[in-house]
């Protein structure tokens, strides 16, 4: 891909967001793509993003669990941005036209107390600049369609990650833990969806420990100059598949001694 292919494809995708209409597959518009290409489309939304004037609140991993990785043939995470108007209070409802094609999942959230940054990052280094671990909801959706309506090829992870790794919003629980007062390996949710439950999981599905998934992203982002800043809102990763949420439906996430997360859709 060029670069006036990356800035295209940006373009029909913050269009697609703002008009609730998505676009056909990258992946099969350019089969050459590859994964600096669809950080190149991701990075040309954000810098779109912040001309509109939003501002950056945290980051996102996806891809951290060995189940979802063999789906997609691959064998590294991936990340996205969270912007401002991602944001979703606890016990909110989303409201309806908002996203496409919405659905979550239940993850464990870092808020980062320092900055951090580089290519040697630590586990004592996260640990150390953390300033609170908290339950978390991510909503995802996605600007381009699941499949291809004409082949049936479904869509790669270039197209997941061009599509801001699927990332549409956040909601955090009112509880905030200190990053050592729980083993994260051994927190889990119990996510249902209209009261039934839909997925159960624990943080070890995050790359064994969710600690190791903010030191990929920390070294991930080093290569691209960029580093993790105070106040900043990490989500670490689902240990659950995404749940789909049409019209009308209420989540709730209960992690146990950790807290809860609900959120609606209108």
């Amino acid at each position: 891909m060029t670069p006036e292919d990356h800035a295209q494809a940006a373009t029909a995708l913050l269009h697609a967001e703002a008009t609730g209409t998505q676009i056909g597959l990258l992946s099969k518009r350019h089969p050459g793509m590859g994964m600096q290409d669809a950080y190149a489309v991701q990075n040309a939304i954000y810098r779109a993003k912040l001309e509109q004037g939003r501002h950056v609140v945290g980051w996102k991993i996806g891809l951290t669990s060995k189940a979802m990785q063999y789906a997609l043939n691959i064998d590294i995470p991936d990340s996205g941005i969270l912007f401002d108007d991602m944001v979703f209070d606890h016990g909110a409802t989303v409201p309806a036209g908002r996203f496409i094609q919405p659905r979550i999942e239940a993850e464990i959230a870092f808020v980062m107390g320092t900055a951090i940054g580089g290519a040697d990052v630590t586990r004592a280094d996260v640990i150390a600049a953390t300033d609170y671990v908290a339950p978390s909801i991510e909503i995802l959706d996605t600007r381009i369609l699941r499949a291809d309506p004409d082949t049936g090829a479904t869509r790669t992870v270039f197209d997941t990650i061009s599509d801001n790794a699927a990332n549409a919003g956040v909601v955090l629980g009112r509880e905030r833990h200190r990053v050592d007062a729980f083993d994260l390996r051994w927190v889990g949710a119990i996510t249902t969806r209209d009261r039934a439950v839909e997925e159960t999981g624990l943080g070890a599905g995050v790359l064994n420990d969710p600690v190791e998934s903010v030191v990929w992203l920390a070294r991930r982002m080093a290569q691209y100059g960029q580093s993790i800043a105070p106040g900043q809102i990490i989500l670490s990763g689902s240990f659950i598949r995404p749940v789909e949420c049409p019209p009308g439906t209420e989540i709730h996430a209960d992690f146990g001694p950790f807290g809860s997360v609900d959120i609606a859709f209108a």
